[in-house]
This record gives structure tokens, sequence and C-alpha cells, in this order.
């Protein structure tokens, strides 16, 4: 089972659930831009191509030390799973993407101080069954799901891929894609039922 919020549970061979939000919930993306050069932030360290700054210096590679297995972008907060082999390495991947998505944002919105409501939150999750079913909560946070733009979804389906992005170590705990995407229709059915039993009972 996850443990929840803990930052410093530092761990080998295990699977993370890293989530943050804006500073009052205020939007931390805003416009394409955003959402393309904060997902970049985790290529320039995840890729297998060498990564160089503005000066040519080259950026260190995390690349097999930890993997980006599934994620969500919304508007004002963000869903992560890493697979961490190795250990600190979430935590250094994070500080250099947070500190530097910061920097760019508050530059481009011309604001001061820090855009995220808090440190990250990352919570060890110490089972199979919890990784599906936080992928599956991931994946489904847009209500549009299945073409929203900013979440891993198309790297599990075959739709895009890249070597900074590592769907496989979720996807191989099924036996086939469709088999994933019946898992995730499934409790999207589930769901929308809730909601309707829901609103009945508060308006009966």
């Amino acid at each position: 089972m996850p443990s929840r919020n803990i930052v410093r549970n530092d761990a080998v061979n295990s699977f993370y659930h890293v989530y943050a939000r804006g500073h009052g919930k205020m939007d931390i993306f805003r416009d394409d831009e955003d959402y393309r050069v904060f997902l970049n932030l985790f290529k320039r360290y995840l890729c297998d191509s060498e990564q160089k700054d503005y000066s040519g210096r080259a950026y260190v590679s995390l690349r097999g030390s930890i993997e980006l297995n599934c994620y969500c972008i919304m508007p004002n907060h963000f869903h992560l799973i890493f697979y961490q082999v190795d250990l600190g390495t979430m935590s250094k991947l994070m500080h250099n993407v947070t500190i530097s998505y910061g920097r760019y944002f508050n530059d481009k919105y011309k604001l001061t101080g820090t855009i995220f409501e808090s440190t990250y939150k990352a919570s060890i999750i110490t089972t199979e069954g919890y990784v599906l079913h936080i992928s599956r909560y991931v994946h489904l946070n847009p209500k549009k799901w299945r073409t929203y733009d900013y979440s891993s979804l198309p790297y599990f389906v075959n739709v895009l891929s890249s070597d900074w992005i590592a769907p496989h170590r979720i996807l191989d705990m099924f036996l086939s894609v469709n088999e994933y995407m019946v898992f995730l229709s499934d409790y999207e059915g589930y769901r929308c039922s809730l909601r309707e039993i829901k609103f009945y009972l508060a308006n009966s």
C-alpha cells in the first residue's frame, strides 16, 4: 500500500506517486508552452541523448537511475509515477525540475516567490495492485481523459513513443494495451454511476 505524503522515505527499486499543486490553487500551467516546458525538463534528465544548456554544458543524466512511468499535468496541479532505482534520484530530479520551472514561470508571468503550494508530496507504493490503481487515477484525472493532451496515456496506447517515458513497467502487468484500456474504462463507468447516485440522493 502507499505511504501517504512522505517526501524523505527513500527506497531503491520502488514506485512513487508524486504530486503538487499551485500556490493558493492557482493555475501553474496556463498555455501549451507551459506544459511543454515542464515536460521537457524531465526529458532533459531522462532521455538517451546528452542534453546541454545554452552555454553548451551537459546536464547530469539520471537515466537508468529513475524512470517516469506515468503522468498527468492539469492546470493547477500534476501527478507523476516514478520507478526509482537508485537512492536520492527522485529528490534530485524533482528539485531540479521544480526550481527550473518556477524560474521560467515567474519570468514569463512577471511574478515572484514560490509557485507551488508546498514541497511536492511523494508516496511510496509497495504493492502492484496500488501501482495499477494509482496509474488509473492519474490517467482519469481529466474529464475527457481519452483525448487529453497532457497525460502519458498516448504512450500507453502506442500513439506516441519516447525514450524518456517508460510506460512498459506498468503495461507489463497486463496482457495487452487493450486490457489496460478496459481497466481504465471499467472504473470510469463505475465513477459515473456513483455521481448519478449522489445526484439522485441529493435531489430526492
